[in-house]
């Protein structure tokens, strides 16, 4: 049984600019644009970060669950924290023990994707999304990836950056929040150098924080693996979204440099 992180979501109110700010500053390419999102009044797009991606979503409806979310957290935001299980008919059934609702059910067996988005408001923080590739390969690391096309690969660009460490997730009681997602992962709790609770992934952590900013709970940063800080630096202070040098600002997120 393992949980990897495989996604992260943003939504945004300018996906161009936001896209802009993250092909310069990241250095990635998109990949794909999910013509599906419209149904939930969404559009969107992917860039792969290594074997793992960053989606953007920007409402084009009035009243969609993505836009009032963005509006509660007074601005461009994280979104969603997005894994892949091997077993996602055991984490149906966890869900249900801990009285987690899902929030949509992800069943495409005809592209090889079943998965759950957990609600939001059971599992606190953002939404926990779980999905697992039923098609030939979908179990190896950097293999298919539905949600990102069938042909994300050639778009794969490492020279600034080459993966996600971690997601950041804030609330007013982080310990709180870090036990209710260990529950439902059935990963043990543990504490980084600076007390915080963690949950380690196979690939990555989740790190629970103290809720600062005024913006509530909800996910509020990522940490990337860097390749070339100089770069990124540069290219973060051409576009202003150079916080410090270890820390730069896009779409919504706290993106940490490591």
């Amino acid at each position: 049984m393992w949980i990897r992180l495989r996604q992260i979501a943003v939504v945004a109110a300018d996906l161009h600019r936001t896209g802009l700010d993250i092909g310069s500053v990241l250095g990635v390419e998109p990949c794909f644009t999910d013509p599906g999102v419209k149904q939930f009044g969404l559009k969107n797009m992917l860039w792969p970060i290594g074997t793992q991606f960053l989606e953007v979503v920007t409402p084009i409806a009035d009243n969609t669950a993505g836009g009032r979310y963005r509006d509660r957290r007074a601005g461009d935001t994280g979104y969603m924290v997005i894994t892949q299980v091997d077993d996602v008919a055991r984490r149906r059934v966890r869900a249900d023990e801990l009285g987690v609702r899902i929030a949509f059910d992800l069943h495409y067996p005809d592209q090889g994707h079943d998965g759950i988005q957990l609600h939001p408001a059971d599992t606190g923080g953002s939404f926990f999304e779980m999905d697992q590739m039923t098609m030939e390969g979908g179990a190896e690391v950097g293999g298919p990836w539905w949600p990102a096309g069938p042909n994300w690969q050639p778009y794969t660009r490492t020279d600034q950056v080459s993966g996600i460490a971690a997601a950041e997730l804030q609330s007013p009681d982080p310990q709180r929040l870090a036990q209710r997602w260990a529950d439902i992962a059935e990963i043990d709790l543990g504490a980084d150098a600076d007390g915080q609770p963690t949950i380690g992934l196979e690939n990555a952590t989740l790190r629970f924080v103290e809720e600062t900013d005024g913006r509530g709970e909800g996910l509020g940063g990522i940490d990337v693996t860097v390749t070339d800080r100089d770069a990124v630096l540069a290219a973060a202070k051409s576009r202003n979204c150079y916080v410090s040098d270890d820390e730069v600002a896009v779409a919504g997120l706290r993106v940490y440099l490591v």
